[in-house]
């Protein structure tokens, strides 16, 4: 049964179900915007040149000028979700930003310092290497949290699919962002310590020749003699040749998104690096990260851009 225009805003929603309060919210849309749909038409035409011209734009500077890009694009990823938790009030998501902002403001302080504390490139490697893992196995309940909420599994466990599906939600958004801006951090970081070190250089030629003894991500020796002090570690060595502490190179490549050779930049074949099996989901994982940094980044300014078209062309 239809009901009319003036009978669906008469509605009483304080005595209907969910259920119910949904369907007629759904259809008071409807009918708000019965008659409008040439205008409907123009706002997805903006939004799609919006984000065709946007791409565009991005890619160039991204060509053009990569470090501000890169700069730029960790600031809003790190800050636009902070307006919105403080906005809708999500304390959890506050404190885990702030605790995480900490430790990571200083571990990055410590890898722009000169000199370099020979002890700062293990460090950094080791929170971000552990961030990383933290997100990737959050990320991994969280979607199969979603994925058994949809199959009905949560039933057995007698679990309301509403909040199965929040839990699941959640999970693999705090996975994804802290994955993302983690991998950027670290990025800038490996980019600051190898600079500073001297064994690679963004833009030309090392300020150093690169001994066989020496690791050039950590500056540190490879072998450590008897009589040394030092840790003894696993090797790797590239196509290349140049040989590396099997943790440095694997936290360059994963960690701080690097997939060339510190020190003569050739490319580094990560299948061989990671011939194991269970490992080739790390680089699939860090690989959908890079992704999705642009839509956690640019995607919500964006948007804001097309809503502000829409305003000001009187569309609504």
């Amino acid at each position: 049964m239809k009901m009319s225009f003036q009978t669906i805003l008469q509605v009483d929603l304080s005595d209907l179900s969910p259920e119910e309060r949904w369907r007629i919210e759904h259809a008071r849309m409807h009918a708000k915007h019965r008659g409008h749909e040439a205008m409907h038409a123009e706002m997805v035409l903006i939004l799609i040149a919006t984000l065709v011209v946007a791409q565009l734009l991005l890619v160039q500077w991204k060509q053009r000028h990569p470090r501000s890009y890169n700069m730029v694009t960790l600031f809003q990823m790190w800050v636009v979700p902070l307006y919105f938790t403080v906005k809708l009030h999500w304390w959890r998501f506050l404190v885990i930003w702030v605790l995480f902002s900490t430790v990571t403001a200083f571990v990055t302080f410590r890898a722009t310092r000169k000199p370099l504390v020979q002890t700062t490139p293990r460090l950094v490697y080791k929170w971000f290497l552990l961030i990383y893992k933290i997100s990737y196995a959050t990320g991994i309940v969280g979607y199969m949290a979603v994925m058994f909420t949809l199959f009905g599994i949560n039933l057995l466990f007698r679990v309301k699919p509403e909040d199965a599906m929040d839990f699941g939600i959640s999970l693999l958004f705090y996975g994804l962002y802290y994955g993302v801006l983690e991998r950027d951090f670290a990025e800038m970081c490996a980019d600051y310590m190898a600079s500073t070190i001297g064994f690679y250089s963004a833009s030309g030629m090392p300020t150093k020749h690169l001994s066989d003894s020496v690791c050039a991500v950590c500056g540190q020796q490879i072998f450590v003699d008897v009589n040394e002090e030092g840790i003894i570690e696993n090797t790797y060595r590239l196509s290349c040749n140049h040989v590396f502490h099997e943790f440095c190179i694997r936290g360059w490549c994963i960690v701080g998104k690097k997939q060339t050779c510190p020190y003569c930049k050739e490319k580094v074949d990560l299948k061989r690096m990671f011939s194991n099996p269970w490992e080739r989901p790390h680089v699939m994982y860090g690989q959908l990260l890079d992704w999705l940094r642009y839509l956690v980044a640019w995607q919500p300014v964006i948007i804001g851009l097309v809503q502000g078209i829409n305003y000001t062309l009187g569309l609504e």
